[in-house]
């Protein structure tokens, strides 16, 4: 497997590996900044793979900051090899995340983040919003680029296939597809609905993103508010 690499937003890199027994796409995101910023580390099995798609944008060992959703394999399962490569590498996660699980698993001490608190990465402004089981797990949260509007949204507008980088048209549709196919089988119900998942969904959109990076699925360029707002409407109307 290799991965492509496309910056989706100014110094923000989308690093894809399309992983055929699965049939979708892993996507981790680079912010490259005075302190650089890895938005998921992918298992620990596509390390490698992850690992070429960085060095092909900065050195690995200046990784300053790595940050996920939720303690799940594709999202921090190469953790402690990159705070191996890394030296001054750190995961930054909820405090939840911290407390529970990554204290024990990271070779190396999180930053626990509370909500609301701001990572300030260089040029780049990252607020930390927890999100629980949005979209899915107790610990779960996610990292909004205030300088220039992305949300690293982890699982939301997950699409199978292995698609384009960025797409400026329908990202809702693709989802919703997606949704539908999983409502039954063994990976059903991966996105609970909670008393939360509405107005957790409302707040995103509030925040009026421009960028949605998508880990799972093209990345969506545009109006990421009413994005969020049709997205809230679709899992009320098929998980609710």
């Amino acid at each position: 497997m290799q991965s492509k690499v496309s910056e989706i937003a100014r110094d923000i890199y989308r690093i894809s590996t399309f992983h055929p027994d699965y049939g979708i796409q892993f996507n981790q995101f680079l912010i490259n900044d005075e302190e650089p910023f890895l938005m998921h580390t992918g298992f620990k099995k596509m390390f490698s793979s992850t690992l070429e798609g960085v060095a092909s944008i900065i050195d690995p060992s200046n990784v300053r900051w790595i940050g996920f959703s939720h303690f799940e394999s594709d999202e921090c399962g190469a953790l402690n090899d990159w705070l191996k490569i890394a030296p001054g590498a750190q995961a930054a996660c909820s405090a939840v995340g911290a407390m529970v699980m990554v204290n024990d698993f990271a070779d190396r001490a999180p930053r626990p983040l509370a909500d609301n608190e701001v990572l300030q990465t260089g040029r780049h402004r990252l607020r930390f919003l927890s999100t629980p089981h949005v979209p899915h797990c107790w610990d779960a949260g996610l990292f909004f680029d205030e300088v220039d509007k992305t949300l690293l949204c982890s699982d939301l507008f997950f699409q199978p296939g292995d698609a384009e980088p960025v797409t400026e048209s329908e990202v809702v549709g693709r989802a919703r597809e997606a949704i539908l196919a999983n409502l039954t089988g063994p990976m059903a119900k991966d996105m609970p609905y909670t008393p939360y998942t509405e107005s957790t969904l409302h707040r995103l959109a509030a925040l009026e993103p421009q960028t949605l990076a998508v880990m799972h699925g093209s990345s969506f360029r545009g109006d990421g508010r009413t994005a969020l707002l049709e997205l809230a409407r679709v899992v009320k109307q098929l998980l609710s």
